[in-house]
């Protein structure tokens, strides 16, 4: 027995038995996590060994997820209209960061790049 752990209690155990944490190695063994995750937290009740079985399988989904997930490059026009979307922001919430209507249509036209400083204004405008 090692010592400076406490014993789990019988409802943990249960927990560990009929789903198990191991390494998530498949997008199906994630779906099942996430699954079994939203199953826990759909309960009325969340008791501190749902909360320490919660946080094992966040873990696990977490380490998955940052080796595993890749997202898309995006061009500097699909990337300004996604801000757009996703923000709502106007042609004039971006005027604060490119001085000209203009330089902001040739962006989202594809027409022109956004350079460093551009890009940084950019995603300062959105943290």
């Amino acid at each position: 027995m090692t010592t400076g752990l406490t014993n789990p209690s019988s409802y943990y155990l249960n927990l560990i038995t009929k789903f198990p944490p191991r390494p998530i190695t498949n997008d199906t063994e994630l779906r099942a996590n996430q699954q079994r995750i939203n199953s826990i937290l759909d309960k009325k009740n969340i008791n501190q060994d749902d909360q320490d079985y919660l946080r094992v399988l966040g873990m696990l989904v977490y380490e998955y997820e940052e080796k595993n997930e890749h997202f898309p490059a995006l061009t500097d026009a699909e990337l300004l209209q996604t801000l757009m979307e996703d923000y709502n922001l106007k042609l004039s919430d971006l005027l604060l960061i490119f001085k000209k209507e203009a330089v902001i249509l040739d962006i989202v036209n594809g027409k022109r790049q956004l350079n460093a400083q551009e890009t940084f204004k950019v995603r300062s405008l959105i943290l």
